[in-house]
């Protein structure tokens, strides 16, 4: 793994510890990171979503997600962008978030 994917790696990891208070699990395995692409001077862009658009936990979400991404070593800002496209949908979760809301 070079330099740039360890360290995505490592904000994927990160991201994983914002939970989203209306499902109770984290964020990347209910599949609403889309994105993380990191640019030149440690700066990591994530792209995201929420469960619906007007979700009453979306600044907090991006406020975590931003916070847990930037305290990762290596990593000088965040910039957190949320988009709706494609819509989120529970195909999108992992087969362990789906297990945990017991979805099939």
């Amino acid at each position: 793994m070079n330099g740039s994917s360890e360290l995505v790696g490592r904000v994927r990891e990160a991201l994983r510890e914002v939970i989203d208070p209306e499902i109770g699990f984290n964020i990347v395995d209910i599949g609403l990171v889309y994105d993380i692409a990191l640019e030149e001077g440690g700066i990591v862009k994530v792209t995201m979503t929420t469960t619906t658009r007007g979700c009453p936990a979306t600044d907090f979400l991006k406020d975590g997600a931003g916070e847990a991404a930037h305290n990762v070593e290596g990593v000088q800002s965040a910039d957190i962008r949320l988009t709706y496209d494609p819509p989120w949908t529970p195909d999108m979760m992992s087969s362990a978030a789906k297990q945990y809301l017991g979805i099939r």
